[in-house]
């Protein structure tokens, strides 16, 4: 008798594996898919954003916005900085896409708007507002250090776009960042609800972990990357890690660019 064959990891899963279309995620400004994968045997839920889905963005005129995706999935590979699903470019039903395993949520949120009053304990604060009656409201999210390296994450891939609901909170207990199609602009463009720790030191693991990504951008990471943006672009990922390093602090938003996005969820 044949020994059994192990289950595919997560990565050959999404990469080999057949896709299946079941939804559509309609919340979503372009096109995107929710799926089952299958190989071997094991079946997982998958995201897949075809290409021929995506609208497209002046400013984000090359490339693609799912190669952005996986730039950005390497990018926290290739560093260990910040945790992003695992993430191909592959063919699928409408053509080549995006494919990214599904992550399954936890019901406490790691992003969200509270009273003042009700802010729970250890969060960090980033915007005080008013609702729509006129009550004030506080945006704020969990003071935890895997929350701290999606921040950085967003500083370094130069993310346009994180919203709350792009910050999940798996099952695992662990924070996992979605959705980076527009990241990795020469131009500086950082739109985050990540601000918490604005002017604070960096924790030293986590500059070893900027450090280990300077040095792969200048090796196989930039190969990989280089299939999916600008060279231009691949200089400017090399200048913000730079800098963030030689800070050593979490930046502060600047009045040239909108710090926050709009809508925050």
């Amino acid at each position: 008798m044949a020994p059994p064959q192990p289950e595919p990891d997560d990565l050959v899963l999404i990469t080999r594996g057949t896709l299946e279309v079941s939804g559509r995620l309609v919340d979503a400004s372009n096109a995107t898919l929710f799926c089952t994968v299958e190989l071997d045997g094991r079946t997982a839920h998958a995201v897949y954003k075809p290409v021929a889905g995506e609208r497209p963005l002046w400013d984000f005129p090359d490339g693609t916005l799912a190669g952005r995706e996986v730039a950005t999935y390497e990018i926290a590979q290739h560093s260990g900085l910040g945790l992003v699903p695992p993430t191909v470019l592959r063919d699928g039903p409408f053509g080549p896409g995006m494919v990214q395993l599904w992550i399954e949520t936890d019901a406490d949120e790691l992003v969200d708007v509270h009273h003042p009053d009700e802010i729970p304990e250890g969060w960090r604060q980033v915007l005080v507002a008013r609702d729509r009656t006129g009550e004030p409201v506080v945006l704020a999210h969990a003071d935890r250090p895997d929350v701290a390296e999606l921040a950085m994450l967003d500083v370094v891939v130069n993310n346009t776009d994180r919203k709350g609901g792009h910050v999940l909170h798996g099952p695992d207990d662990r924070a996992y960042g979605v959705d980076h199609g527009i990241c990795l602009h020469q131009e500086p463009k950082l739109r985050t609800v990540l601000w918490g720790w604005a002017g604070e030191p960096l924790p030293e693991s986590a500059k070893e972990k900027l450090t280990k990504l300077r040095s792969a951008v200048d090796g196989e990471l930039g190969e990989l990357l280089a299939e999916h943006i600008t060279v231009a672009e691949i200089r400017a990922l090399a200048d913000r890690t730079d800098k963030l390093l030689a800070a050593g602090v979490f930046p502060t938003p600047t009045e040239q660019v909108r710090a926050i996005p709009w809508p925050l969820f």
